[in-house]
């Protein structure tokens, strides 16, 4: 169980591969130009995109940080050298197992998320996406000028 104080860092996951890396690898990438700053998380929570069917537009699982490093995506990718972020830094994200909420959380309405910084406490206890920043915009990081397909 979470920690009501615990730091979560809620990140979008917009195709089948990132998820499974983040289930069986126990990583997962953040960008470092769209990264929240100086925020440390000891939690990761995974909001769907359209591509996962039935579980689309919700949080349904999370987990703990273990640890991060600085990489260029070409050292988690070596087999895509040819990628046009292939020299960008990412966060990687060192993960425990992903744990299953025990309701998945929603979002009831379109909302074009990248981040959203939230607590244990209101990840364990939110009925819907928007109750997860307490009703202030200064925990959300929303994506303006980009589409969601392009943060990778």
């Amino acid at each position: 169980m979470i920690a009501p104080d615990a730091r979560v860092l809620v990140c979008l996951i917009n195709n089948p591969r990132d998820l499974e890396i983040a289930r069986w690898d126990h990583w997962y990438r953040i960008p470092v130009k769209h990264a929240p700053s100086e925020y440390l998380a000891d939690y990761l929570a995974f909001y769907l995109t359209e591509k996962f069917g039935d579980e689309k537009w919700a949080i349904h699982e999370y987990a703990e940080v273990r640890g991060h490093e600085l990489v260029r995506r070409i050292d988690l990718f070596p087999d895509e050298p040819d990628h046009p972020r292939a020299n960008e830094l990412y966060y990687k994200m060192q993960l425990g197992p992903l744990q299953r909420l025990p309701r998945p959380i929603p979002s009831l309405r379109w909302r074009r998320i990248t981040f959203i910084q939230t607590t244990g406490d209101r990840l364990m206890h939110a009925l819907e996406i928007g109750e997860l920043t307490a009703h202030s915009d200064r925990f959300v990081k929303l994506m303006e000028d980009k589409d969601v397909d392009d943060v990778d």
